[in-house]
């Protein structure tokens, strides 16, 4: 079993790697290997894993948001990374690109937001400064947040609240945007969480409008429906004995990726002179190395990764 260890990594361009130590020995990283980075950010887990890595390994880096790929092709100048602008949904069209399914040794996905795109007011991510709200990780398509609120029925907003934010005042926070928009279109970030907080408490260390923040920019960005293809997809693109380590931020995230590594791993073995019963579970892909949190040291020093939770698996 893995120790956790207390360190985070930080680089350049502000952003904390979470669980930098735990990931990059859940890699069980090789000099010669070839490991996939599925959300680059700012490079600080990349930079981890090509550290460890001789002149014979490579990193494939994945990240949809261009301003982390210009960062990348202006601070990292190492012929052994290879950057997509891709989204991890598309890991296995953009490896088979590359002559390279089946034969990745770690996959790292790192779900949370970087800090980079939390502190620019101009992503829409935060309500904690006032900017557009957008919340578009690519921010070369799709619907802007205030686009989708503008065209989505009291219901759907209601459901997706619900759903993604586990907020539990979703129907009258729908009903009193809609009710707002009647008078004015909501652009910004502040007039939204300010608009929440007219009908939700703050709760301990928490703004009112967290919840809805965070399941506005998982619809934006289709977030739940990517991971779960991505998930699907590694399975592919793993050697044997490859590693998949996932961390992510909130329960929901969490509960799909702890279901599919729990719907590939190895059945518990049947007590001997027990009969083997079907219980339609697939054959068995993945073996659950378990999971881990952040150490109370990491957590003081970024407050960001109180909610992480890093889940590794390696495949059979």
């Amino acid at each position: 079993m893995l120790q956790s260890k207390s360190d985070s990594t930080t680089t350049s361009n502000h952003h904390s790697s979470v669980m930098f130590s735990e990931s990059i020995e859940g890699l069980n990283i090789r000099s010669d290997g070839i490991y996939v980075d599925a959300t680059f950010g700012r490079g600080g887990h990349t930079k981890g894993i090509l550290d460890c890595l001789g002149e014979l390994g490579r990193v494939v880096a994945f990240d949809q948001d261009i301003d982390a790929v210009n960062y990348a092709k202006s601070n990292f100048k190492d012929s052994r990374l290879t950057l997509l602008h891709a989204n991890f949904s598309k890991l296995v069209d953009e490896l088979d690109s590359l002559n390279l399914t089946g034969e990745i040794d770690g996959v790292l996905m790192d779900l949370g937001i970087s800090s980079p795109q939390l502190d620019n007011a101009d992503r829409g991510f935060s309500f904690n400064s006032d900017g557009p709200l957008d919340m578009r990780m690519n921010q070369t398509q799709g619907l802007t947040a205030a686009e989708w609120l503008k065209q989505t029925s009291v219901s759907e907003i209601a459901d997706a609240l619900y759903l993604y934010g586990e907020e539990k005042r979703s129907r009258i926070i729908a009903a009193t945007i809609k009710k707002y928009q009647q008078n004015k279109n909501i652009n910004s970030t502040t007039e939204l969480a300010n608009l929440i907080a007219t009908v939700v408490r703050p709760g301990k260390n928490k703004h009112p409008a967290t919840r809805s923040f965070q399941a506005i920019r998982i619809v934006i960005n289709d977030e739940l429906k990517q991971l779960t293809s991505a998930l699907e997809q590694s399975i592919n693109i793993l050697a044997p004995k490859g590693r998949l380590c996932v961390i992510s931020f909130h329960s929901i995230e969490d509960r799909i990726v702890k279901q599919f590594i729990r719907k590939h791993s190895r059945p518990k073995e049947t007590p001997r002179g027990l009969p083997v019963i079907s219980q339609g579970r697939d054959e068995c892909l993945l073996n659950d190395l378990g999971k881990l949190k952040p150490t109370k040291n990491e957590i003081e020093i970024n407050r960001r990764s109180r909610s992480a939770i890093l889940r590794l698996a390696e495949k059979c």
